[in-house]
Protein backbone atom coordinates (compact mmCIF):
# COMPACT_ATOMS: atom_id res chain seq x y z
CA UNK A 1 0.00 0.00 0.00
CA UNK A 2 1.54 3.35 -1.02
CA UNK A 3 0.23 5.21 2.05
CA UNK A 4 -1.18 3.87 5.31
CA UNK A 5 -3.00 5.76 8.05
CA UNK A 6 -1.11 4.95 11.24
CA UNK A 7 -3.00 7.11 13.73
CA UNK A 8 -5.95 9.50 13.93
CA UNK A 9 -6.55 11.84 16.85
CA UNK A 10 -9.63 13.99 17.36
CA UNK A 11 -8.76 17.67 17.81
CA UNK A 12 -12.30 19.12 17.97
CA UNK A 13 -15.80 17.68 18.09
CA UNK A 14 -18.92 19.78 17.44
CA UNK A 15 -21.10 20.11 14.33
CA UNK A 16 -17.91 19.13 12.54
CA UNK A 17 -15.21 16.84 13.84
CA UNK A 18 -11.61 17.84 13.16
CA UNK A 19 -8.97 15.15 13.27
CA UNK A 20 -5.24 14.94 12.71
CA UNK A 21 -4.09 11.84 10.83
CA UNK A 22 -0.54 10.52 10.79
CA UNK A 23 0.23 8.66 7.57
CA UNK A 24 3.19 6.51 6.58
CA UNK A 25 4.52 6.41 3.01
CA UNK A 26 6.06 3.35 1.32
CA UNK A 27 9.54 4.63 2.13
CA UNK A 28 8.70 4.72 5.86
CA UNK A 29 8.46 8.49 6.13
CA UNK A 30 5.50 9.92 8.02
CA UNK A 31 3.43 13.03 7.47
CA UNK A 32 0.25 14.54 8.91
CA UNK A 33 -3.02 15.67 7.37
CA UNK A 34 -6.11 17.30 8.82
CA UNK A 35 -9.49 15.63 8.28
CA UNK A 36 -12.84 17.39 8.63
CA UNK A 37 -15.82 15.07 9.13
CA UNK A 38 -19.48 16.00 9.40
CA UNK A 39 -21.15 13.04 7.74
CA UNK A 40 -22.50 12.43 4.27
CA UNK A 41 -25.03 14.40 2.27
CA UNK A 42 -27.40 14.37 -0.68
CA UNK A 43 -28.28 16.92 -3.33
CA UNK A 44 -31.13 16.70 -5.81
CA UNK A 45 -31.94 18.73 -8.90
CA UNK A 46 -35.71 18.73 -9.44
CA UNK A 47 -36.58 19.55 -13.06
CA UNK A 48 -39.88 20.02 -14.87
CA UNK A 49 -39.55 18.62 -18.40
CA UNK A 50 -42.85 20.12 -19.59
CA UNK A 51 -42.09 23.66 -18.46
CA UNK A 52 -38.30 23.23 -18.98
CA UNK A 53 -37.32 24.63 -15.62
CA UNK A 54 -35.54 23.52 -12.45
CA UNK A 55 -36.23 24.11 -8.79
CA UNK A 56 -33.33 25.63 -6.84
CA UNK A 57 -32.83 27.44 -3.57
CA UNK A 58 -30.94 30.63 -2.79
CA UNK A 59 -29.44 30.97 0.67
CA UNK A 60 -26.63 32.70 2.55
CA UNK A 61 -23.36 30.77 2.85
CA UNK A 62 -20.97 32.32 5.37
CA UNK A 63 -17.85 30.41 4.18
CA UNK A 64 -18.39 31.50 0.56
CA UNK A 65 -19.02 35.11 1.57
CA UNK A 66 -15.96 35.08 3.86
CA UNK A 67 -13.85 33.77 0.95
CA UNK A 68 -14.89 36.69 -1.26
CA UNK A 69 -17.91 35.09 -2.92
CA UNK A 70 -21.43 36.47 -3.03
CA UNK A 71 -23.49 36.69 0.16
CA UNK A 72 -25.91 34.05 -1.20
CA UNK A 73 -25.50 31.02 -3.45
CA UNK A 74 -28.03 29.37 -5.73
CA UNK A 75 -28.02 25.64 -5.08
CA UNK A 76 -29.85 22.38 -5.59
CA UNK A 77 -31.82 21.32 -2.50
CA UNK A 78 -29.44 19.37 -0.26
CA UNK A 79 -28.91 18.13 3.25
CA UNK A 80 -27.15 15.77 5.59
CA UNK A 81 -28.02 12.07 5.69
CA UNK A 82 -28.91 11.18 9.25
CA UNK A 83 -31.21 8.32 10.25
CA UNK A 84 -32.65 7.55 6.81
CA UNK A 85 -31.59 6.49 3.34
CA UNK A 86 -30.05 8.90 0.86
CA UNK A 87 -33.23 8.73 -1.23
CA UNK A 88 -35.45 9.55 1.76
CA UNK A 89 -33.14 12.43 2.68
CA UNK A 90 -33.30 13.82 -0.88
CA UNK A 91 -37.10 13.71 -0.86
CA UNK A 92 -37.31 15.28 2.63
CA UNK A 93 -34.89 18.08 1.79
CA UNK A 94 -36.66 18.86 -1.51
CA UNK A 95 -39.96 19.19 0.35
CA UNK A 96 -38.51 21.24 3.23
CA UNK A 97 -36.37 23.56 1.13
CA UNK A 98 -38.24 23.83 -2.18
CA UNK A 99 -41.78 22.71 -1.31
CA UNK A 100 -41.78 19.94 -3.92
CA UNK A 101 -42.89 16.32 -3.55
CA UNK A 102 -40.54 14.06 -5.52
CA UNK A 103 -41.19 10.60 -6.89
CA UNK A 104 -38.51 8.92 -8.98
CA UNK A 105 -34.88 9.76 -8.27
CA UNK A 106 -32.18 9.21 -10.87
CA UNK A 107 -28.72 8.62 -9.34
CA UNK A 108 -25.88 10.70 -10.81
CA UNK A 109 -22.98 9.70 -8.55
CA UNK A 110 -21.55 9.85 -5.06
CA UNK A 111 -18.38 11.98 -5.22
CA UNK A 112 -16.27 13.27 -2.37
CA UNK A 113 -17.08 16.96 -1.86
CA UNK A 114 -13.55 18.17 -1.11
CA UNK A 115 -11.28 15.11 -0.64
CA UNK A 116 -8.21 17.11 0.28
CA UNK A 117 -9.72 18.05 3.63
CA UNK A 118 -13.20 16.54 4.11
CA UNK A 119 -14.56 13.00 4.36
CA UNK A 120 -18.00 14.12 3.08
CA UNK A 121 -19.53 12.27 0.13
CA UNK A 122 -22.57 13.72 -1.60
CA UNK A 123 -25.05 11.40 -3.28
CA UNK A 124 -26.37 13.28 -6.29
CA UNK A 125 -29.80 12.80 -7.87
CA UNK A 126 -31.90 14.20 -10.70
CA UNK A 127 -35.66 14.15 -10.13
CA UNK A 128 -38.53 15.02 -12.46
CA UNK A 129 -41.44 16.98 -11.03
CA UNK A 130 -44.57 18.68 -12.33
CA UNK A 131 -46.25 21.92 -11.29
CA UNK A 132 -48.78 19.88 -9.27
CA UNK A 133 -45.90 18.48 -7.16
CA UNK A 134 -45.25 21.94 -5.67
CA UNK A 135 -47.30 21.30 -2.54
CA UNK A 136 -45.67 23.72 -0.08
CA UNK A 137 -43.84 27.05 -0.04
CA UNK A 138 -40.46 25.59 0.89
CA UNK A 139 -37.98 27.84 2.61
CA UNK A 140 -36.46 25.23 4.93
CA UNK A 141 -37.20 24.10 8.45
CA UNK A 142 -37.77 27.15 10.68
CA UNK A 143 -35.47 25.88 13.45
CA UNK A 144 -32.55 25.64 10.98
CA UNK A 145 -32.56 29.40 10.19
CA UNK A 146 -31.51 28.81 6.58
CA UNK A 147 -33.18 31.93 5.10
CA UNK A 148 -34.03 30.08 1.88
CA UNK A 149 -35.61 31.67 -1.18
CA UNK A 150 -37.01 29.22 -3.75
CA UNK A 151 -36.28 29.98 -7.41
CA UNK A 152 -37.51 28.22 -10.54
CA UNK A 153 -35.25 29.22 -13.46
CA UNK A 154 -35.76 28.07 -17.02
CA UNK A 155 -33.20 25.44 -18.02
CA UNK A 156 -31.88 27.49 -20.96
CA UNK A 157 -31.22 30.41 -18.58
CA UNK A 158 -29.63 28.04 -16.09
CA UNK A 159 -27.27 26.76 -18.79
CA UNK A 160 -26.32 30.32 -19.72
CA UNK A 161 -25.46 30.84 -16.02
CA UNK A 162 -23.22 27.75 -16.18
CA UNK A 163 -21.47 29.09 -19.28
CA UNK A 164 -20.99 32.50 -17.61
CA UNK A 165 -19.41 30.93 -14.49
CA UNK A 166 -22.49 31.94 -12.53
CA UNK A 167 -23.13 28.64 -10.73
CA UNK A 168 -20.68 28.71 -7.84
CA UNK A 169 -21.84 25.63 -5.93
CA UNK A 170 -20.02 22.48 -7.10
CA UNK A 171 -22.83 19.98 -6.45
CA UNK A 172 -25.30 22.15 -8.34
CA UNK A 173 -22.91 22.63 -11.24
CA UNK A 174 -22.41 18.86 -11.55
CA UNK A 175 -26.16 18.22 -11.42
CA UNK A 176 -26.94 20.80 -14.11
CA UNK A 177 -24.22 19.35 -16.33
CA UNK A 178 -25.52 15.82 -15.75
CA UNK A 179 -29.03 16.87 -16.74
CA UNK A 180 -27.68 18.62 -19.85
CA UNK A 181 -25.76 15.48 -20.89
CA UNK A 182 -28.68 13.12 -20.22
CA UNK A 183 -31.51 15.33 -21.56
CA UNK A 184 -30.01 18.02 -23.82
CA UNK A 185 -33.34 18.83 -25.49
CA UNK A 186 -34.69 20.27 -22.23
CA UNK A 187 -32.19 23.14 -22.47
CA UNK A 188 -33.45 24.47 -25.80
CA UNK A 189 -35.32 27.80 -25.54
Amino acid sequence: MPVEIKRVETIYKGYVTLMLATLEAEDGSTFRREIEDHGHAVAVLPYDADRRCALLVRLPRAPAAWAGGPPELTEAPAGMIEDETAEATARREALEEAGVRLGALEPVGSPFASPGVSSERIQLFLAPYAAADRIAAGGGAAHEHEHITVVEPRLDALWRAVEADGILDMKTLVLIQALKVRRPGLFEP
